[in-house]
């Protein structure tokens, strides 16, 4: 069993503490990644992982074994690096093949192994080039080749595609999950992409300075983040926090600046009148009726395909981002619906004679005839709102 334990690792330098008591448990073949924003630790804690710093305090184990005071070439892992660390007088075989001939492996075996991983990567007619004929693609897996020649216990990956493309960076992420579910080997996975961790990992760890904030599968932290920072870092575009008082008992409902109100299904026991925020998923926000949710005011629309994002604002006090089709993003101030044949309608249109029955009739589906050019209602669906109270 190749699995990896983290036990109260911490890490300073000097008089800064930069690692504040980490514990991760990593189960065999596992896909762990460790993700937060930039400096928050993750990468400090993947070279004290892989040997290439000294950890201050606690206990790091590998397959069952204390690595500790261990040096890099003898805890069994590889290492593929942010750069790609190519030499480049040398072919990618070469590459390839250079830790095993440090290691005193017999050519051969050499050239079984580079042969095997060149065919798992398809680098097969690329084994005879150079790193400055390749692109930045065929780097990467140039580097992944050489840590799989090795046939580590753990691969450790730093930050991998941050050099790529957006283009490369999706189909690099499907190779680096492709190679794991056939190698069924343990990556732990270091990035500050939220995107790479939800759509990779098996298990994602939220650090935040120099703290574990949450570990768990990517939708437990979707949907049950343990705090702000957590529901407020995962997904894109990122949760709507909205701050206002609690009020009500029987019909609780949440006050926003400006006499605004959001019924709510729930709220915490004993917190009427107290401060409270509330969290709201882009794509539980909806057009509806005022009687269900707010009235706010079109801000910018980003086009991105479909769907695209859209802002909210009222009384100048922002009201989140909401997901809308591409059909119905109409340009910032309008209000846009669609009928029941997909046509587009735009108030300017229901000014003309000819629309304004099926204009009317769109306004009546959104429960209110009064709706203007400049104005939509924003309804909350409220699958897990309550994110915190503040009491």
């Amino acid at each position: 069993m190749s699995g990896l334990s983290i036990r109260n690792v911490k890490k300073s330098f000097g008089t800064v503490d930069i690692i504040h008591g980490v514990d991760v448990e990593i189960a065999d073949g596992e896909f762990t990644i460790l993700v937060g924003p930039s400096g928050c630790g993750k990468s400090t804690l993947l070279r004290m992982i892989a040997g290439l710093e000294d950890i201050t305090a606690g206990q790091i184990s590998i397959d069952g074994r204390v690595v500790n005071n261990l040096q890099p070439k003898d805890r069994d892992i590889a290492m593929v690096f942010q750069n790609y660390a190519l030499y480049p007088q040398m072919t990618v075989s070469q590459n390839m093949g250079f830790a095993l001939e440090l290691a005193g492996v017999k050519r051969p075996e050499i050239e079984q192994k580079v042969g095997e991983a060149a065919a798992i990567l398809g680098l097969q007619p690329l084994l005879d080039r150079k790193p400055a004929q390749l692109s930045g693609g065929q780097r990467q897996r140039v580097a992944m080749g050489r840590a799989i020649v090795r046939d580590p216990k753990v691969f450790l990956f730093d930050e991998p595609l941050s050099n790529l493309d957006a283009k490369l960076r999706v189909k690099m992420r499907a190779e680096i999950k492709a190679l794991h579910q056939r190698l069924k080997t343990t990556i732990v996975y270091v990035t500050h992409d939220q995107i790479e961790a939800m759509t990779m990992a098996d298990k994602i760890v939220v650090l935040h300075g120099g703290r574990v904030e949450q570990i768990g599968s990517p939708l437990e932290l979707y949907d049950r983040p343990r705090n702000i920072f957590v529901a407020g870092f995962l997904g894109s575009p990122a949760m709507n926090f909205l701050e206002g008082t609690l009020e009500g008992a029987g019909n609780p409902a949440l006050s926003l600046p400006g006499g605004s109100r959001v019924a709510l299904s729930r709220a915490p026991a004993n917190s009427a009148n107290r401060p409270l925020t509330l969290g709201i998923r882009p794509e539980d926000i909806t057009f509806g009726g005022e009687r269900y949710g707010c009235r706010g005011q079109g801000g910018r629309t980003h086009g991105i395909g479909n769907p695209c994002r859209r802002g909210a604002r009222r009384q100048g006090v922002d009201m989140g981002r909401s997901r809308t089709c591409r059909a119905c993003a109409g340009a910032a101030g309008e209000a846009v619906f669609r009928n029941r044949q997909g046509s587009l309608l735009r108030p300017a249109d229901a000014a003309a004679p000819e629309r304004l029955s099926k204009a009317r009739q769109q306004v009546r589906r959104t429960r209110n005839r009064n709706l203007t050019a400049w104005e939509f209602l924003m309804i909350p669906r409220l699958r897990s709102e309550l994110v915190t109270c503040n009491l």
